[in-house]
């Protein structure tokens, strides 16, 4: 104990000299009369002897950095290692609040001063096209544009080409949505077998004809079906360059609703299929369907080794804007890229929709005649009323002419003479006739084109990377690189409006039950990767491999191909038919549950204390899962413990990469319950009720919870017996508020319930932290005041309704078309209102109607305490096209700012344009989004993908769910009227800016001296931090974030005669990573044989970007960064690193030779993927 205080007061001196030290010099610097006689301009000199100075004195920053890392690490060993004193217990203070003691250990906070200089912006070039101000400009007037009706005439002269012939490629393609009208299976059977038979025979018709394909889920399919002779003739054509699989992912997923997570996996389960079966790397991305893009997509597929993409859907007004600037081709750049290295090609097709009326040109009525299947007494005709001709002889002259020009005037639109024509659309060339018409008519078109040197036109059939290739080639430059003269663009692409406006801004909360579930599969699949591919490797280190059950890998694979089918444009949208909507639930439901078997396998072999006894029996399972769901549609029920003479165990895996302190509840069926640690130590634990309903609790269910410190992707073990310790046992007390209600309300001796019949003043509830008040009327939520603030905070919730319009178009699962202003929810009764306080956690629960609402407020320090847990169980089914919105109300100076993260990998500034309606102010809120001012940021954090907007300063708001009643003639064919029971689960996150004593300190301390020194030499980081492109989440958010969407999972053990086997907790990481990195993926890899698992597992990093500006002082949990340094070698416990090697994001490219050095790097926002191999 003495060597440990030696050292803590060692370091803290260390520390405390060094920081004056700087501000010593910072001083002399700040009130040298010299440099303020000069006007800070210096010789040049002198200016190169205090670069040298400032870039020791960052030097020397560095180092106090790693001697403070040193000493926190010196403490936190001795104190692992320190037989400490048992846990001191709660106790009530004097006003009756809990107080829970500190712990006997210290915590640290530890950043690295040079990972903090990321947030503050990057040394590049500002790139020419930034969305958000391209938003603010433009007037957004929907002027009419003649026959581009949402653009302008074009106009050119037959000479433009003299120079320079246009190079013509159309691009036949077929567009299969894996689910949407109907199943994904009935399409296959129905449509999509048809139209991959027919291309294999058609294709081999004429070596000038091609074809593009895209979703490898329904290509997979067919590929198990068909025979070994036209599996060659398929490598043939992808060898041969006829037929093209664009980006290769499982699905053309949503890039609103999606995590990244999920894009990721995905595409890389379609690329290692793709490798494996016809070995063939994808070049190009082709997104004709999503509503709307996200530069989270550009950013993937550039990892993944894509050098170009395309996109469709895009504001009908920001495309006119770029087709006049000649904008419509453009290097697609994170907004934090300082070098190019993010830069993908993008082409943005300009008009209406990928269908042929809408892609030869700007004049539907002229594209849609050379649509060749809509040939007079065929299924579908042209709207414009003029049908397509046959092209004959006779006619060829006068058709070829005719598409001509359109072909030259959607060319004047783009900088290069090389053009894209797509040609096709939804499920088409399903029947050999459609291939022939189609072809052979544009075969023909073509060669009298091509056969007319004085037209200065070469037309072909092509793939998209034909297209691509041609076009860097006629700019000179090489594949993927920035042509010459061409833009750089950053930001993203939403909200989409197809016409007037129609803003597709509804399917972001559409069916949010589903939302909700893929996340929940998501949380798992990431779970039970990680802790099978962790078992294996240990099984196979100790010989035990053939006992465990590698046969799961059959289970992950098809978990994996569960989640990618639901990223797809119209599942995670909750933009599908209800009957296709059931298949995915079905679908999600069955892999849920095998991801439990897979989870539960992989924990009982590595919990085990002696591996040698471990026997794979499924017939009876060790581990017990953590919750049941009744169907697709259920809610999840919590397995309840069922306590005898006999003690129970249960064990708890922690997948989040950081030690892990939190409050694990579980149900047990007696209220007499003791809880042990795996030592035997009696742990205190928080007992409540379990409610059914307002006034009615479980009988014989009891939640006893209780916090726990889990290792890093770790197992912890728990023993509970029956028993009372009444100073362990900790009862909750309650209140129930009736508001004057008549009502008969359950009661149990083992818990103080005290009714209060009427009154209404508001209540506070606190914890080490903050103090929380609600309304005592609604029990919603009003304000928070920090302990160490005399100033409250305004947090106001409310929920409010929105309509839709009376009249003409109504808001569907599409379109989000209010009537009006949102209007307050009034309920028929006040509600009844639950107020529990307890050791651990304090809640409130508001019981509406429609709506229950928990806040809960968790008594421990670091994450948990720091945020408010928020939940709404929401239930609309009564509802007739109206929509649920929560909105918090504060007093943050927001200034019509706020901010939303895209798929969970970066965030996005928006701009609230009072020019647009409000419709068109609502974005994708994937995990989070933000409102700030100088002072204060206000994150919402999301387990559900949900609609969110800024409507006015200080505002959030959210929408909950929605039931609408029509179609709102996008296709679908229906309302949204299957609506279910569902979870909102939210974390409220208040955090304060700071100036000087954070970790932040030292970046700024720096930065502040070198632009003391040289005025000029950061202005063009200033000018990409004014410019409000980028913001990042504090490492404190993150890790909220992260605890939200990875709870615990917990794990009865199955009860069996004494004794049982002896458990003992899995630490499998000697240290958790640096906080800043996320292990994104631990991924056990397919062998040469058909579902086993190979050697090698994929391991995923992401290095997140975070801002040292808030505030970050006891915080409770420890957090270091290592200037995205990891030492992998030393990092798994009784594993050894045998083979690693850095590869692009799917594997598909090795980036490197293997090396012999286990050292990793990883830049700021990066992610990063390395073949591994653990033995």
């Amino acid at each position: 104990m003495k060597l440990k205080k030696q050292v803590t007061v060692c370091g803290a001196a260390i520390f405390c000299v060094a920081v004056f030290s700087l501000y010593l010099m910072l001083d002399r610097v700040q009130h040298d009369p010299a440099r303020h006689q000069n006007g800070g301009n210096f010789p040049r000199s002198q200016i190169s002897v205090l670069q040298n100075r400032i870039e020791q004195l960052e030097q020397l920053l560095e180092e106090n950095h790693e001697i403070i890392s040193h000493i926190k690490d010196s403490v936190l060993e001795l104190t692992a290692n320190a037989e400490g004193p048992p846990a001191l217990l709660p106790y009530h203070t004097a006003n009756g609040s809990w107080v829970v003691p500190p712990e006997p250990r210290p915590s640290f906070f530890s950043v690295s001063p040079q990972d903090c200089q990321f947030a503050l912006g990057g040394r590049g070039q500002k790139p020419e096209l930034q969305m958000l101000t391209v938003s603010e400009e433009l007037p957004f007037d929907n002027v009419e544009g003649g026959v581009w009706r949402q653009g302008f005439d074009i106009s050119y002269s037959p000479h433009d080409w003299d120079a320079e012939d246009l190079q013509v490629f159309v691009v036949p393609h077929s567009h299969n949505d894996p689910g949407w009208i109907k199943t994904f299976d009935k399409y296959y059977t129905e449509q999509t077998q048809h139209i991959l038979n027919s291309m294999v025979s058609k294709l081999q018709e004429d070596s000038r004809w091609r074809f593009l394909w895209a979703e490898v889920s329904f290509f997979a399919k067919w590929w198990d079906n068909i025979s070994t002779q036209k599996r060659t003739a398929v490598r043939r054509l992808v060898g041969n360059g006829q037929l093209e699989i664009a980006t290769g992912g499982w699905v053309m997923p949503d890039e609103a609703n999606s995590h990244y997570f999920a894009l990721i996996d995905q595409l890389i389960e379609g690329h290692q299929w793709l490798e494996r079966n016809l070995g063939v790397t994808p070049r190009s991305g082709w997104a004709v369907d999503p509503f709307g893009h996200s530069s989270t997509m550009p950013y993937l597929l550039r990892r993944a080794n894509l050098t170009s993409m395309l996109i469709q859907r895009v504001h009908y007004a920001i495309k006119k804007h770029f087709a006049a600037a000649h904008s419509l081709e453009f290097m697609w750049r994170q907004t934090w890229d300082s070098d190019s290295s993010t830069d993908i090609f993008c082409h943005m097709m300009p008009f209406y929709s990928y269908d042929v009326p809408h892609t030869c040109g700007p004049d539907p009525k002229i594209c849609c005649q050379f649509d060749f299947k809509r040939l007079p007494g065929g299924r579908i005709n042209c709207p414009w009323k003029v049908p397509p001709r046959a092209i004959t002889e006779a006619n060829v002259a006068e058709r070829a002419a005719l598409l001509l020009d359109q072909y030259r005037k959607k060319s004047r639109l783009f900088r290069s003479n090389v053009l894209l024509v797509p040609l096709g659309d939804d499920f088409r060339y399903d029947k050999p006739q459609e291939w022939d018409a189609q072809f052979f008519s544009y075969q023909r078109l073509f060669d009298f084109l091509n056969s007319k040197p004085e037209l200065h036109v070469q037309a072909q059939f092509g793939t998209l990377s034909d297209y691509f290739d041609a076009l860097y080639k006629k700019t000179g430059v090489e594949p993927g690189a920035r042509p010459p003269g061409f833009p750089v663009l950053s930001g993203d692409f939403f909200s989409y409006a197809d016409r007037e406006d129609h803003y597709w801004t509804g399917y972001y909360t559409s069916r949010p039950f589903y939302k909700s579930l893929d996340r929940v599969l998501e949380a798992h699949l990431r779970g039970a990767e990680i802790l099978y591919s962790l078992a294996v490797a240990h099984a196979r280190h100790s010989g035990l491999a053939t006992r465990y059950p590698l046969s799961d890998f059959t289970l992950l694979t098809e978990a994996r191909r569960t989640l990618g089918l639901f990223q797809h444009h119209d599942a995670i949208t909750g933009t599908a038919k209800e009957a296709v909507v059931v298949d995915y639930g079905v679908r999600l439901l069955r892999s849920l549950v095998s991801l439990k078997q897979v989870i539960i396998n992989a924990a009982h072999y590595l919990v085990l204390g002696d591996k040698e006894t471990y026997r794979f029996d499924p017939g009876a399972p060790f581990l017990q899962v953590d919750d049941t769901r009744s169907g697709h549609d259920a809610l999840p029920e919590r397995t309840v413990i069922q306590l005898d003479a006999s003690p129970r165990f249960v064990v708890l895996f922690n997948p989040l990469e950081q030690e892990r302190l939190s409050v694990v509840s579980l149900l047990v069926s007696s209220p007499r319950v003791r809880v042990l640690s795996e030592d035997g130590r009696p742990l205190a634990v928080q007992l409540s009720a379990h409610w059914s309903s307002a006034t009615s609790m479980v009988p014989n269910v009891y939640q006893v919870s209780v916090p726990l410190r889990l290792p890093a992707l770790g197992l912890g073990v728990l023993q509970l017996q029956q028993g009372l310790d009444t100073h362990r046992t900790l009862p909750s007390s309650m209140r129930i508020y009736l508001h004057g209600q008549r009502l008969s309300v359950s009661r149990h001796e083992a818990f103080p319930v005290h009714i209060i019949d009427s009154g209404a003043s508001d209540f506070a509830l606190s914890n080490r932290y903050m103090q929380v008040w609600f309304s005592g009327l609604t029990g919603l939520l009003k304000s928070v005041q920090r302990v160490d603030e005399e100033q409250e905070q305004r947090i106001d919730m409310g929920l409010f309704i929105y309509g839709t319009r009376a009249s003409k178009d109504k808001s569907g699962a599409y379109l989000f078309l209010p009537d009006d202003q949102a209007k307050p929810y009034i309920p028929k009764n006040p509600p009844v209102l639950h107020v529990t306080e307890g050791p651990f956690f304090s809640e409130v629960v508001a019981y509406y109607e429609n709506v229950h609402q928990m806040v809960r407020l968790y008594n421990l320090p670091g994450v948990e305490g720091l945020s408010l847990d928020v939940s709404f169980l929401v239930d609309i089914r009564d509802y007739v096209n109206k929509e649920l919105a929560l909105r918090i109300h504060t007093d943050i100076d927001s200034q019509g700012t706020f901010f939303t993260d895209l798929n969970g990998f970066q965030v996005q500034p928006r701009r609230y344009l009072k020019k647009l309606p409000l419709q068109a102010n609502f974005y994708p809120m994937p995990v989070m989004a933000y409102i700030q001012d100088a002072q204060r940021r206000l994150t919402l954090h999301t387990a559900q993908a949900l609609g969110v907007s800024s409507l006015s300063d200080g505002q959030l708001e959210v929408i909950l769910d929605r039931r609408l009643m029509q179609d709102d003639n996008r296709g679908l064919g229906q309302g949204l009227k299957d609506n279910k029971r569902t979870w909102n689960r939210f974390r409220l996150l208040l955090e304060r800016r700071t100036m000087g004593s954070e970790p932040g300190f030292f970046c700024k301390l720096a930065a502040m001296f070198r632009g003391l020194v040289f005025p000029s030499s950061r202005s063009s980081d200033r000018e990409v931090q004014d410019d409000r492109s980028t913001s990042y989440p504090s490492l404190l958010s993150h890790l909220t974030s992260m605890y939200l969407n990875t709870p615990v999972f917990t794990l009865p053990v199955a009860q069996m005669p004494s004794p049982g086997p002896s458990l003992r907790a899995f630490l499998p990481l000697a240290s958790s990573l640096p906080c800043d990195f996320h292990l994104l993926n631990l991924r056990m890899l397919q062998a040469e044989e058909d579902n086993l698992p190979s050697a090698d597992t994929a391991l995923i990093l992401h290095r997140k970007g975070f801002d040292c500006g808030l505030e970050a002082k006891n915080l409770g949990f420890n957090c270091s960064t290592s200037q995205g340094k990891v030492a992998l070698g030393s990092l798994f416990h009784g594993l050894d690193v045998v083979f690693l090697q850095p590869t692009s994001l799917t594997l598909l490219y090795p980036l490197a030779s293997p090396s012999n050095s286990t050292d990793l790097y990883v830049e700021p926002m990066e992610i990063a993927t390395f073949r591994l191999r653990l033995g």
